[in-house]
């Protein structure tokens, strides 16, 4: 069953399961839309089906595969990636007490051989004992870096690192800011970014202020070729608190029905901010951000459609984080994180419905890849990823 899915849709449920009463909550049908043909045209919301196994790879064929009915496929080779973070602690082991994969160089050799071709990194540290030291973050680690990202046939794609804390903008800040520029550029990144929201608050004012901030940041980076970008979790498509009555600060306390990021799309430059959609934190928004107040008091609904959003607005999410879930109705959130392509989230729907395939950069994600128990099991869930991001191609009758 779909049970966060198209807001259109309300067909009648003909079984009940465990979770239907989370579907419910929501309004939504159970049909599993897109069954048949490519999901190109198709208008509904990216969501999961209960009781669908996932995705599994077959080979990492080329772009398409007709004679075996397969279709296009939707993330090509070299668009697949992988955020560092997921791999983290193969980056900080020792590599002085462990035969697996340790610090930079050889992760990097490990996960091209899995097939990833470009990288987003969580930082510049690893572990002291690695070639080139525990904090790479210089020019001199920056060309180190990149020498082993050549050598391996990988390409920097982004970064989680420095945003400066201050507005207006300390030298300091600058200076620093500057430097994660000039470390981008020797990279090789098109694109440099944060993993934070652009602000915690869910009040216009400040998300006004915020615009200002990054637009800013965002003309340094340009100067500089480097396209900024900012990253969600759940909270940043809640609904924006821009009307009603007004609480004992002085801040509005109903909404409009927009919500936080979409408000901060429309209020920054399209030229000097992006965005790099988290696809499994904005469908955990879709089960948590579905009601709000209006600014006469009454309850609304509006279900977040995530691929929706970048559709009217492709070219401000030149990254997502391909990062899978499957479904909970216990933790509060709607979905586990699990290793991509092992979960309930759509995403051959997803890719289908924001194309610009040539475009978009999907760097795998799993946040609970690390094992204390396990310590090969990270580089070893990254290759899982990787062959199911492969097998993704378009629906075909």
């Amino acid at each position: 069953m779909t049970p966060y899915s198209d807001p259109s849709r309300t067909d009648a449920a003909t079984a009940a399961t465990p979770d239907e009463g989370l579907r419910r909550s929501l309004g939504l049908g159970r049909r599993r839309f897109l069954s048949t043909c490519t999901a190109v045209a198709a208008g509904a919301v990216a969501a999961p089906v209960f009781g669908a196994a996932p995705a599994l790879a077959q080979d990492r064929g080329g772009d398409h595969d007709h004679a075996h009915g397969r279709g296009h496929v939707l993330v090509p080779p070299h668009k697949r990636g992988i955020i560092l973070y997921t791999v983290r602690d193969a980056t900080a082991r020792d590599p002085l007490a462990s035969d697996l994969p340790s610090g930079f160089r050889e992760v990097f050799r490990q996960l091209a051989r899995h097939g990833y071709r470009q990288v987003e990194f969580a930082g510049y540290r690893q572990h002291a004992n690695a070639p080139g030291g525990d904090n790479l973050e210089s020019v001199q680690g920056a060309r180190l870096l990149r020498s082993w990202l050549d050598d391996h046939g990988l390409r920097a794609q982004g970064n989680h690192g420095f945003i400066p804390p201050s507005w207006p903008l300390t030298e300091a800040d600058k200076d620093t800011f500057k430097k994660h520029l000039e470390i981008a550029n020797i990279l090789g990144m098109e694109h440099m970014g944060t993993g934070g929201d652009p602000t915690g608050s869910s009040h216009r004012a400040d998300w006004d202020v915020a615009a200002d901030k990054w637009n800013a940041m965002g003309e340094m980076a340009r100067r500089e070729g480097i396209k900024l970008y900012t990253h969600n979790h759940d909270s940043a498509y809640g609904f924006l608190l821009d009307g009603g009555p007004l609480d004992d600060q002085g801040r509005p306390t109903r909404s409009s029905g927009i919500r936080k990021l979409e408000y901060f799309l429309k209020i920054t430059d399209p030229r000097l901010v992006w965005l790099e959609m988290d696809v499994f934190w904005a469908h955990v928004a879709q089960y948590k951000f579905h009601t709000y107040t209006a600014h006469d008091g009454s309850t609304r609904r509006s279900v977040f459609d995530p691929a929706g959003l970048v559709a009217r607005h492709n070219k401000r999410y030149p990254l997502f984080h391909a990062k899978d879930g499957v479904v909970s109705a216990t933790n509060g959130m709607g979905y586990d994180m699990v290793p991509f392509g092992t979960g309930d989230i759509d995403y051959t729907t997803f890719f289908s419905r924001v194309g610009q395939r040539n475009y978009h950069n999907p760097m795998v994600e799993d946040d609970n890849s690390p094992s204390a128990t396990d310590p090969a099991q990270s580089l070893r869930e990254a290759k899982i990823s990787y062959d199911n991001m492969a097998a993704l191609r378009t629906r075909r009758c």
